[in-house]
């Protein structure tokens, strides 16, 4: 059960934007990375929190951002004891969120933040009811392994085929959600950790609502905690799961 670092803001609080960072032994980054967010978003120009996902640190990541919830208005410090895995951790924070835009992204920001006002436009303007960074489009410029291309496009594939999602990248740590859609959804999604993002999106789908994928500068600027084959597998397997409880 997370316990919130920070005073619980009034439940009738409305913000412009709400921005969660998953957040796991990520004590080297995480200062800049709010900093840094902030700052896109304050060239935006809307009201939002930063919220720190962080889920069973083990490096002094949870005092750190302990820290920044004390010293920054808008921050605030959810935390676990116990790893709950990503999809738990985004489902926790999502509910106890304060945004009518609810956005998560990755701590190491290999998507550029230049991307970051398209991504809250496309649902606030456009009218869509979600957004992802895509790494698979052709307008995208990514710098990542050929083997992790490979995998990343055969698990797309497999995902398209036999989900019928329009998707290309599923998986892009960089998304937004209109919160009147997301949160009932939520009370659907089942996975706990990395198939969250592609269970929500077929479901999403599925369901009529309308997504935009964006373009992206990506660059993976350290190794990631996705284990290749380990957990790839593991999200092909899900996928059939999903496949076979979505049609039988």
């Amino acid at each position: 059960m997370g316990v919130l670092k920070t005073q619980t803001p009034n439940k009738d609080m409305q913000l412009d934007v709400t921005v969660v960072l998953p957040a796991i032994n990520e004590v080297d980054i995480i200062e800049q990375t709010v900093k840094k967010i902030s700052h896109a978003l304050e060239t935006y120009g809307c009201t939002y929190e930063i919220i720190i996902a962080e889920d069973g640190s083990t490096d002094g990541t949870d005092q750190k951002a302990a820290e920044l919830a004390q010293t920054f208005s808008y921050v605030r410090h959810l935390h676990n004891n116990k790893r709950l895995g990503r999809g738990k951790a985004l489902d926790n924070t999502f509910r106890r969120s304060n945004g009518q835009v609810l956005i998560y992204m990755d701590v190491d920001l290999a998507t550029d933040l230049k991307h970051l006002s398209q991504l809250i436009s496309a649902v606030t303007v456009e009218g869509y009811s979600l957004a992802t960074g895509s790494r698979l489009l052709s307008q995208s410029k990514v710098e990542r392994t050929l083997t992790r291309n490979l995998v990343s496009k055969l698990y797309n594939f497999l995902t398209r085929l036999f989900l019928k999602s329009e998707i290309k990248d599923h998986q892009c740590g960089f998304k937004a959600f209109q919160r009147e859609m997301l949160l009932p959804l939520l009370d659907e999604v089942t996975a706990n950790h990395w198939f969250w993002d592609t269970e929500t999106l077929v479901r999403a789908q599925r369901k009529g609502f309308k997504v935009k994928e964006i373009p992206v500068e990506w660059a993976s600027t350290r190794e990631t905690k996705v284990k290749l084959f380990k957990d790839s597998l593991d999200m092909g397997w899900q996928v059939l799961v999903l496949w076979a409880h979505l049609t039988f």
